[in-house]
């Protein structure tokens, strides 16, 4: 049956046929999924989120298949919108979770390359600094201050600019004196932030070709969190903001499902891969172009003219694929 996928292809063109050769005449033994397809000259990445549950749930069968997709695509980093440790974050850099929620479970050598990573709520419930601080001793977690940003250079030199926010201080609901995020939420400035976020957004930069940005909380949904007033503010908030800046793509999570929503009106697509672990019902609103109760995540294929993406679950099966062009 191998022999036959890598006919096809090879008849049809696929760039990856002879790579999947040399890697298993190499040894390698941790499988591809050949259906899925990267743009010419492109930077390409997996994005996930809501996953740290000891390997339990769906979070080792998820983690399999982000592995063969890592290898499939030759995926430059991951990006984890948040909710990294459940229930309650880490309590310091040597909490076993780390071991038996990531170190453990996301093994496969691809996925050793750089993981951009934002907080979500249930890491506000733990040591926010911790997960900083890991970044100093993991040659894979990128977490340099609780928001930041990084620019990535295309093959023909234009950059996408990629900016993580830390979308916890925004939302209301968190403000409730007696939560177990109070103590770390009344600590932020959120002033400071949003202004940090339109300058960084507001850039100068003119070989900048797309801009990116990364949440945990949803700006829309069609899931649980629907008609919360949460989501509903912190669509407020930044939707317009979003659109202002050119944004081209919204990646969060929360909501524990997959989710694409791009509204009437709006110049920025929101990508909701929230399902690296458990998974919950979900439903549609206006915009919706894909709504998925499954567990998986998503694969992004950048270039100068195109932004691929493709949903993929558990099981290794694409379930639904989108592009935006420029």
């Amino acid at each position: 049956m191998k022999n036959i996928i890598y006919i096809l292809l090879f008849v049809f063109g696929n760039t990856f046929a002879q790579d999947y050769l040399s890697e298993e005449k190499s040894g390698y033994k941790g499988g591809f999924i050949p259906e899925l397809k990267v743009l010419d000259e492109s930077l390409n990445f997996i994005v996930m989120g809501d996953f740290g549950r000891n390997g339990q749930y769906f979070q080792k069968e998820v983690a399999e298949q982000m592995g063969k997709a890592s290898m499939t695509i030759e995926s430059d980093f991951t990006i984890s919108v948040g909710d990294n440790f459940y229930p309650n974050g880490v309590q310091s850099t040597t909490d076993y979770q780390w071991i038996s929620s990531f170190e453990n479970i996301y093994t496969n050598h691809s996925l050793y390359e750089n993981w951009y990573v934002a907080l979500g709520n249930h890491d506000y419930k733990g040591n926010i600094q911790a997960q900083i601080d890991y970044s100093n001793s993991s040659r894979r977690w990128k977490m340099p201050a609780k928001y930041y940003s990084e620019t990535f250079e295309l093959k023909n030199g234009e950059k996408v600019l990629m900016v993580v926010m830390d979308t916890n201080p925004f939302i209301d609901g968190y403000y409730e004196k007696g939560s177990e995020m109070y103590e770390n939420i009344i600590a932020q400035d959120t002033i400071l932030q949003k202004k940090w976020l339109i300058e960084t957004l507001n850039t100068s930069d003119t070989s900048i070709k797309w801009k990116i940005v990364v949440g945990h909380h949803p700006l829309y949904s069609g899931g649980k969190r629907k008609d919360n007033p949460d989501t509903k503010g912190f669509e407020k908030k930044f939707a317009d903001l979003f659109d202002q800046y050119k944004v081209d793509a919204y990646l969060c999570g929360h909501e524990h499902d997959l989710q694409i929503i791009k509204p009437k009106g709006r110049y920025t697509t929101q990508f909701l891969s929230g399902a690296a672990c458990e998974i919950r019902p979900t439903g549609k609103r206006e915009g919706t172009l894909f709504a998925a109760s499954e567990p998986g995540f998503m694969t992004f294929s950048i270039n100068e003219k195109k932004l691929q993406v493709q949903v993929v679950n558990e099981k290794g099966k694409i379930i639904y694929t989108t592009e935006i062009n420029k």
